[in-house]
């Protein structure tokens, strides 16, 4: 049910320090980064102890990117923000640091706002609510439709700008009971202010930060004693002649119920955790007492109750319209028995509706991420409770070598090996979908932990597709990074994913499919990836993926000969008449086109160059390979019955054609063996008659012998191109698909083969004294480039950092790739010149 996919330790542990006061703090983003701190620190300077973050990519967890944080005291706090893209820390010391990537690098971050409360300790943290606020509905998962099993909550943002726009900032509480809050104006500069959250300020050793729909904040607070009340407050933050103004309002406040058991009235004398259960949620709050040695979990809600009326008043005639007088007050959903002493607290992100019918439905359909949260206790384990009954939906045993152990051997036998040892979680973290865990232990090793969608029940294959099919198509929507649903793809699972997903997304509208349009084809190419059988498809995800970016790049180049044209733009009319001219000889379909809206400039044209020549090699690649697709194992078989992809390799060849009789310097080059052939008609006349195949997509028909027999004679009249524009991957989730964990050393990357392209396929290979490609300028860089390079963490998708074209043509190709990388993940990553000469895989140390 729960097991460990890998543990990243250090090779070489720094000074530590033991004191179990240091708190440990790790925060998981929606692009699955995780962040995390230790209580190793760094052999002291003369400037005194370096207190470090350190960022990885759940996808290269070796590589991990250390940043000297600057805070003098101990990082208590971290946060990401809804894009994962910004950082906050919060110390000892009161210090608040913002960091951002620079030039949107996974290992390069900066820090240029802040805010502080000197010498108050921060012991809480949060950005301001955006007002994005997403419903996951189970009960809704058998719909064809996205907008039913995925709506958008109406919910207010903490503080708005004129027209309605979220205002950027962020909330903290500290030690001595003082809120302060930090706006970032549009113009960069910030906007601080500091309140209390009562009159009467006393200690807060416990606080957290919760909204509402309404755009209000609400903080919880304890002084740290379980006899001590858990008080509330309402914050709410405004703009007032351009200064910020917080007022604070006290709410109805709670005493643990413990306190009030005699049997257990002194058993439990500290508060050790305090956690609203979502951040949109401000009605449920759950709340642990613990001992030197045990602890106890309640989980108390906010209830509207009638006031009641005293006697002497019930007799009296009520007023027409009168309504019973209704008050807030807590009541306990649930408590745990005596739990061993925990050391940590996860809460699950997935937005899945907790109301007693949608529980019910998620029973029935024994779907379960996002319904329970993690306990990490002293002795090594972990157990999952439900959020809001509080029992037990699963348990993990941990071991002294920080694996899991084998699900066959006996309980008892687990809980002998888990007694002996001192290694327990101190930090623990749930993915954004609930199927993973990241822990931080107190030595300073970082633990990844599988979460099964099925929290050990036994489901048919089916129900766990299905599962696994609706989290992806959240990740779609919401365009957050699906890594976590990945480490539970099985390679026998990876066609019907694919299959299953491609016919939910043709269910949609229009609209809903063209911003789709590209997502899907990662998704689906990450999938392709974790199976031997699907690994060539991956590469023809790849291929589509370039294919649509530069088709709409060379046609939005497209400008109409007069204003007053009709709603079609030239590039929707070379679709509509390439789609209408069957026609085999490419000049035929040419003079159908009005060619002066294809007149360019002959420097843009000359700058296309290498995209154009990308598009006439993969149309020679893919003709001259049609002989030999009788197997779905090799690259190119996808095209084959795609036809809306040969139609837009059609449409490009055209206009190329018209561009050449303009420049012909920047038509694609080929090798022939003979000086007077036509390399261009000849492959769109071989291109039109597999599209002619392939354009009903629902009854594709098979090429035909003359077709395959020209293919077949292809390689004799021209040279055709390698395959080393496609990128190599080194990620680890390929190698995860057995049970066995992983042991990592942050620094040194795993090496060990395992199910991937490289290994499979043999045209990925790459000799040492290969050239070097830029993947997205479709440029060769030599076999040892000397500019700096940044590589995607997930696909190894290489570009030059800087760019070596000046012409606005080329400038508008690489701004489409200054965040994302063609996969659809936004981390990339500076890749070091020294590695990328030596040969091995691109990834930042």
């Amino acid at each position: 049910m729960m097991e460990v996919a890998y543990v990243c330790e250090w090779e070489k542990r720094p000074k530590s320090n033991h004191c179990p006061s240091i708190p440990l703090v790790c925060a998981w983003s929606c692009r699955n980064l995780v962040a995390f701190t230790t209580d190793l620190k760094n052999e002291e300077d003369e400037k005194g102890t370096h207190h470090m973050v350190h960022i990885i990519d759940t996808e290269h967890p070796w590589d991990v990117y250390s940043i000297y944080s600057g805070h003098a005291e101990v990082i208590s706090c971290l946060e990401w923000d809804q894009s994962g893209s910004r950082l906050l820390s919060a110390d000892g010391d009161g210090q608040i640091k913002c960091w951002a990537m620079a030039d949107h690098l996974v290992n390069s971050w900066e820090t240029s706002l802040g805010s502080a409360v000197d010498g108050d300790p921060i012991v809480a943290l949060s950005w301001l609510h955006n007002g994005v606020k997403l419903a996951l509905h189970v009960e809704m998962s058998g719909s064809t439709n996205f907008g039913e099993k995925f709506s958008r909550v109406k919910f207010s943002p903490s503080l708005t700008l004129f027209g309605g726009k979220p205002m950027e900032g962020w909330l903290a509480v500290t030690v001595s009971g003082l809120v302060t809050v930090s706006l970032l104006k549009p113009n960069g500069q910030l906007l601080t202010a500091s309140e209390s959250l009562c009159r009467l300020r006393g200690r807060v050793a416990l606080a957290d930060i919760a909204f509402t729909g309404g755009g209000n904040i609400v903080v919880a607070a304890t002084d740290g004693s379980s006899s001590s009340p858990v008080q509330f407050y309402k914050v709410c933050v405004s703009v007032v002649n351009e200064k910020c103004r917080i007022d604070t309002e006290l709410l109805p406040s709670l005493f643990m119920r413990c306190t009030t058991d005699p049997v257990r009235r002194d058993k439990y004398p500290a508060v050790t955790h305090l956690k609203f259960l979502t951040r949109e949620n401000s009605e449920q709050v759950l709340l642990c007492a613990s001992s030197q040695t045990g602890s106890i979990v309640e989980c108390w809600s906010l209830r509207k109750e009638g006031l009641p009326v005293n006697n002497i008043f019930q007799h009296r005639s009520p007023v027409v319209g009168e309504k019973q007088p209704m008050i807030l007050k807590w009541r306990i959903l649930s408590a745990t028995n005596d739990l061993d002493r925990v050391s940590a607290v996860a809460l699950p992100k997935l937005p899945i509706s907790i109301s007693n019918p949608d529980l019910k439905v998620a029973s029935d359909t024994k779907f379960c991420p996002g319904l329970g949260l993690a306990l990490a206790f002293h002795d090594g384990s972990i157990q999952i409770l439900h959020r809001l009954s509080l029992h037990t939906m699963g348990v993990f045993y941990g071991s002294s070598s920080g694996s899991s152990q084998r699900p066959g051997e006996e309980p008892a036998i687990k809980r002998q090996r888990a007694g002996g040892h001192t290694v327990h979680f101190k930090a623990l973290q749930f993915s954004w979908t609930s199927l993973a865990l990241a822990g931080v232990d107190n030595h300073g090793k970082l633990h990844m932990i599988r979460v099964s969608p099925s929290m050990g029940q036994m489901l048919d294959m089916n129900t766990l597709l299905r599962h696994l099919l609706f989290l992806l198509e959240y990740c779609m929507v919401t365009g957050y990074d699906w890594w976590d649903v990945l480490l539970h793809v099985q390679p026998g699972m990876v066609h019907n994913l694919v299959e299953k997903l491609h016919e939910e997304y043709m269910r949609q509208n229009q609209a809903l499919q063209q911003v789709l349009s590209t997502r899907i084809v990662a998704v689906k190419a990450s999938l392709c990836k974790l199976s031997a059988a699907t690994a060539a498809r991956a590469c023809d995800f790849h291929a589509k993926l370039l294919l649509i970016a530069i088709s709409a790049t060379l046609k939005s180049l497209l400008r109409p000969h007069v204003l007053n044209t009709p709603d079609k733009s030239p590039g929707d009319r070379l679709a509509e008449i390439c789609a209408k001219n069957t026609d085999t000889d490419i000049d035929k379909v040419m003079i159908n086109l009005k060619t002066e809206e294809f007149v360019l400039d002959g420097p843009p044209l000359q700058s296309l160059q290498q995209l154009i020549q990308w598009v006439g090699d993969f149309v020679l690649y893919l003709m001259a390979n049609l002989p030999n697709q009788g197997s779905i194992v090799r690259p190119g078989f996808g095209f084959l019955r795609d036809g809306s992809s040969l139609g837009m390799l059609r449409e490009m060849m055209v206009m190329i054609r018209i561009w050449g009789l303009l420049k012909p310097g920047c038509l694609p080059i080929y090798t022939a063996t003979s000086d007077n052939q036509d390399s261009m008609s000849l492959l769109f006349r071989l291109l039109t008659k597999l599209w002619l195949c392939s354009r009903d997509e629902g009854h594709p028909q098979e090429p035909d012998e003359p077709l395959i027999d020209e293919c077949c004679l292809l390689p004799s009249q021209l040279l055709v191109p390698s395959m080393d524009w496609l990128p190599v991957n080194d990620g680890i989730i390929c190698k995860l698909q057995g049970k066995q964990p992983l042991r990592l050393q942050f620094g040194k990357p795993y090496s060990l083969p395992g199910l991937n392209s490289t290994a499979q396929v043999e045209i990925f290979s790459r000799s040492p004294g290969a050239q070097r490609m830029d993947n997205l300028r479709c440029l060769h860089m030599g076999v040892c480039p000397t500019e700096e390079s940044k590589a995607c963490t997930r696909c190894g998708c290489v570009t030059m950092l800087r760019s070596p074209n000046k012409t606005n043509a080329m400038k508008q190709w690489e701004q489409r790739w200054i965040k994302n990388c063609l996969c659809g993940v936004d981390c990339t990553a500076l890749l070091p010149p020294s590695r990328y000469h030596e040969g091995q895989i691109p990834y930042p140390i």
